[in-house]
């Protein structure tokens, strides 16, 4: 019998291992309880430190934060740092009114360059086929470097430029103009020269030549253009003109009848 009661005490019913187990596992949980709070407070500062880092990198690649160096900046006071931009442009713009083109400075680093429309309401005789000098209107034109006198450019500058013109024709109701009558319209010629005085040799050439021989109709609206350009090397004193046939036949508006001229190297 008391072998027996020795055997019953290594046996334990189920009220006896549950409450072996809570005893057991107690100081586990308070473990638990005491680095959770510190575990989170990890991580929460981990992610504020981690969206500061992102909100600085996206401030800087948009530009509103910038890397000064105070040490290389120039010691100018703010207010001329930041009117000197638009004094430069100020400076820069031509002036179109009150004053003389060919007496104003331009800029220093102003490409000498010319474009000039046809100067409206100028009148050519009618029925003349002869070569004349167009007349530009230096006032509604760009001057760079350069002057114009009595339809002629003189350059300023040497160097190679490129020369170019454009001129259009037209007329319209021919049979009713009485000033006319004699002009044959079946076979008019409308030819246009870009003309070269070279002042060192005293001589002129014509750089280049271009036109038609057209037969227009007395009772229709009658039009023709004729273009050309190329580069040519010009001294300081040379002139540029144009010269065109039946210049009573000129349209006198600016976007159809210009001549220019731009400097491209030395």
């Amino acid at each position: 019998m008391a072998a027996s009661h020795d055997y019953r005490g290594y046996l334990r019913d189920s009220v006896d291992l549950e409450a072996t187990q809570h005893h057991r596992f107690q100081p586990v949980q308070s473990s638990e309880t005491t680095y959770r709070p510190f575990l989170i407070g990890t991580l929460a500062i981990m992610g504020l430190l981690q969206v500061a880092s992102s909100v600085a990198i996206l401030l800087h690649l948009t530009g509103y934060l910038q890397e000064v160096d105070l040490s290389t900046a120039p010691h100018q006071p703010i207010e001329e740092m930041q009117t000197e931009p638009i004094m430069n442009a100020l400076q820069a713009t031509p002036r179109k009114k009150g004053c003389n083109r060919n007496r104003c400075k331009p800029p220093k680093d102003s490409v000498p360059s010319a474009h000039l429309p046809i100067r409206a309401k100028h009148e050519y005789q009618k029925g003349r086929p002869q070569p004349v000098t167009i007349e530009w209107d230096d006032n509604q034109g760009d001057l760079h470097c350069m002057k114009y006198d009595k339809g002629k450019l003189r350059i300023q500058e040497p160097g190679y430029y490129y020369v170019y013109a454009k001129t259009c024709f037209r007329y319209y109701n021919v049979a009713e103009d009485r000033e006319i009558s004699n002009v044959d319209f079946s076979n008019i010629q409308l030819i246009q020269y870009i003309c070269h005085d070279i002042q060192q040799q005293n001589t002129r050439v014509r750089l280049m030549k271009t036109g038609s021989t057209l037969r227009w109709n007395n009772g229709s609206y009658n039009m023709y253009c004729a273009q050309q350009g190329r580069g040519v090397r010009l001294e300081p004193g040379d002139a540029l003109f144009v010269n065109v046939s039946n210049a009573w036949l000129l349209d006198q508006e600016t976007e159809g009848t210009y001549f220019g001229v731009i400097k491209l190297a030395n």
